[in-house]
């Protein structure tokens, strides 16, 4: 057994990602030495401005960046004891793991119902267990059983998000890895898919990797969280921590404890950089 596979088994991760770099195009670094946990049933949220690397992370634990020409040239990732960083994506979803793609990517001309039943191919199930399937995820969302029969294209930006979510759902995954869903959704709509996240986390204890640009609300829902700049992280700790941390409230948030600042005036950043200590 290697010594990142008993580090992994042994600090009850099921998600392990050890100090990763990933290279575009062989030239161009994004990610610099990233490592992260993630416990079984909780939720970490992995935090940090448009391009700090939170997508190419996500891409990086699913095994999707050969699509985009990049590859995992340092590292390893390790899910419930035993290297991932190898497998097909199709393989990946059938050991647990599974990701929700920025943008939601539903299939425009196929209903919400159609959608949602392409999640289980990767599942060899009767058609009483798919039944069962769909009516576990309809009872989360409520809302895609009332539109079940509309085409996705259709719909608004929150419905086609928890058709993304529910589509991951019939897979019945370990682990689901989501890529900024609060992306372009009204505070009402994000609000309601992220109690749902947590109500799919406490009641099936499915553990959640969240990359977000809304600091604010992932940490509110989340356990952990790390945040990234420029494809390390900087920062990490309990997400309550992290959400009353000044320098992160300042710097992140816009806000201090002498009110709301932009982050053109955040003169002295302090930051505890890891990857110097």
């Amino acid at each position: 057994m290697t010594t990142t596979t008993q580090h992994a088994e042994g600090n009850g991760s099921y998600l392990s990602i050890n100090n990763i770099e990933v290279i575009y195009d062989r030239v161009i670094l994004v990610l610099k030495g990233v490592s992260l946990e993630v416990p079984k049933g909780k939720i970490v949220a992995l935090l940090g401005a448009n391009g700090a690397g939170k997508s190419t992370t996500l891409k990086s634990i699913s095994n999707l960046l050969g699509a985009e020409r990049g590859d995992v040239t340092k590292g390893d990732i390790v899910f419930k004891g035993t290297r991932v960083d190898q497998l097909t994506p199709n393989e990946l979803v059938k050991r647990g793991v599974i990701q929700v793609m920025e943008g939601r990517h539903c299939f425009a001309h196929l209903t919400l119902e159609e959608n949602l039943l392409t999640g289980a191919y990767t599942r060899s199930i009767s058609r009483a267990e798919l039944k069962h399937s769909l009516e576990r995820v309809y009872h989360y969302f409520p809302r895609l059983k009332q539109r079940r029969e509309t085409q996705a294209g259709y719909t608004s930006g929150g419905e086609q998000q928890m058709c993304a979510i529910g589509r991951a759902l019939m897979a019945k995954p370990e682990m689901i890895l989501l890529d900024e869903p609060s992306m372009g959704l009204a505070p009402q709509i994000v609000e309601e898919i992220f109690e749902i996240v947590k109500d799919l986390n406490q009641s099936e204890q499915v553990s959640f990797l969240l990359a977000e640009q809304n600091t604010m609300v992932a940490l509110r829902y989340a356990d952990f969280g790390y945040i990234l700049e420029n494809g390390r992280v900087v920062m990490e700790g309990d997400a309550k921590e992290l959400a009353s941390n000044e320098d992160v409230k300042e710097f992140y948030l816009g806000l201090s404890s002498a009110g709301r600042k932009s982050f053109r005036d955040v003169k002295h950043y302090r930051r505890r950089k890891r990857w110097l200590s």
